[in-house]
C-alpha cells in the first residue's frame, strides 16, 4: 500500500522515515569524510585535495543529494526546490541504484574494508539506496515522471563524468577502475562510461514503469 497524505497518522509516519533517512545518510557520509580526509592527510595530500578527492567520488555525490532531498521534504525552502521535483527523486532512484549494483558486481571484490570502512562501505553502497527506494515508493506522489525526462535524468550523471575524465586527466588520479585512461585507453573508457550510460537510462525507464504503475494504486490525497 502507498502512503500518501490522507490523515496525520500517514503524515507522522512519512516525516519519521524520512527523518530517518536523513539521519542514515549524513552519519555516513561524515564517518566516510572523516576517514577519507584522515587518509588523504597521512598520504601527503592537502585539506583542499583531501576534499576535492572525497567529492569526486559518484557514490559521495548520490548520497549527498539524497540527504538534501530528504532535507527539501522537511524543510520546503525555495533552495532545495530542485530536490522536491519529481523528475530529481525519480532520477536519484535510478543513480543510487546504479551506485549499488555498480559497487555490488564489479568494486566489491577489488578491496576487502575493515572496522569504521566497512560501516560506511555498507551503508552508503547498500542501506541508504535501498531505503531511498523504497522511501520514494512509498512517500512519494506517483505518475508525474515520464519517459521524455529520461534525458534530464541523465544529465546530471554525464557532467559528472565529464567532470572525472577532465581532473583524471589532469591530476592523473580517477575514482573509478574503469574511467582510467592511463591504463586502459580512451577507447576503452568511452565504451564503459557509454555502457554506464546505457545501463543507467534503462533504470530510469524502470523507474518510470514503476512510477506510472504506482499511480493505479495511490491513496487520493486530501
Amino acid at each position: 500500500m502507498i502512503l500518501t497524505r490522507r490523515n496525520g497518522g500517514d503524515l507522522r509516519v512519512k516525516q519519521i522515515a524520512t527523518w530517518v533517512g536523513l539521519g542514515l545518510g549524513v552519519l555516513a557520509l561524515v564517518l566516510q569524510f572523516g576517514l577519507t580526509i584522515t587518509q588523504r592527510l597521512g598520504n601527503g595530500d592537502n585539506i583542499f585535495g583531501a576534499v576535492v578527492f572525497f567529492f569526486t567520488f559518484f557514490t559521495i555525490l548520490t548520497n549527498l543529494a539524497l540527504v538534501l532531498i530528504y532535507a527539501s521534504e522537511l524543510w520546503p525552502r525555495q533552495a532545495l526546490s530542485w530536490f522536491r521535483s519529481p523528475v530529481t527523486r525519480g532520477m536519484m532512484a535510478a543513480a543510487i541504484t546504479l551506485v549499488m549494483v555498480f559497487y555490488h558486481f564489479i568494486l566489491a571484490e577489488t578491496w576487502e574494508p575493515q572496522g569504521l570502512a566497512l560501516i560506511c562501505d555498507t551503508a552508503l553502497h547498500y542501506v541508504t539506496p535501498i531505503y531511498y527506494v523504497l522511501w520514494w515508493i512509498l512517500f512519494m506522489r506517483h505518475g508525474t515522471v515520464k519517459l521524455s525526462d529520461i534525458p534530464a535524468m541523465l544529465l546530471p550523471p554525464t557532467v559528472y563524468l565529464v567532470y572525472a575524465m577532465i581532473r583524471g586527466a589532469i591530476v592523473g588520479e580517477y575514482p573509478y577502475p574503469i574511467l582510467e585512461a592511463q591504463r586502459l585507453g580512451y577507447g576503452q573508457v568511452a565504451i564503459n562510461v557509454l555502457m554506464v550510460l546505457v545501463a543507467l537510462t534503462v533504470l530510469c525507464a524502470i523507474v518510470v514503469a514503476i512510477d506510472r504503475a504506482l499511480t493505479r494504486i495511490d491513496l487520493p490525497g486530501p
